[in-house]
């Protein structure tokens, strides 16, 4: 998931150079800033004990998310063209997914763990 992530985040890089002045420094250093996060929160999350990943996960997934929806935005605003918009979208779509599944996993073990307490 972190190497799609940071895949993803290589070929956002090549994407961003080419937006034009007037979003590159608004809406294009806030899709930067939102996918730089993403990895920040799915790294620490990887290094965390399963009690404490939980927190990490949902934020990276609420980064993930914002940082698709401004992408959509760019490319509504033709900063990105439709070709590079869907080579983006595709690892990330991924990634959100991999991540919903990771969440969704601490939940369970998280309630498994609870009942198992109260045994």
């Amino acid at each position: 998931m972190l190497e799609t992530c940071i895949s993803a985040y290589k070929l956002w890089q090549g994407y961003f150079r080419l937006f034009t002045k007037e979003t590159k420094y608004t809406l294009g250093e806030k899709i930067d800033a939102l996918l730089v996060e993403s990895i920040e929160a799915i790294l620490t999350a990887s290094f965390l004990s399963k009690e404490q990943k939980r927190p990490f996960v949902h934020r990276a997934i609420i980064k993930l998310d914002t940082a698709k929806v401004f992408l959509r935005v760019a490319w509504e605003l033709q900063s990105l063209d439709h070709t590079k918009y869907a080579t983006l979208s595709a690892p990330l779509e991924e990634v959100g997914r991999q991540l919903g599944g990771w969440h969704n996993q601490l939940i369970k073990q998280n309630s498994t763990d609870k009942k198992s307490v109260e045994k």
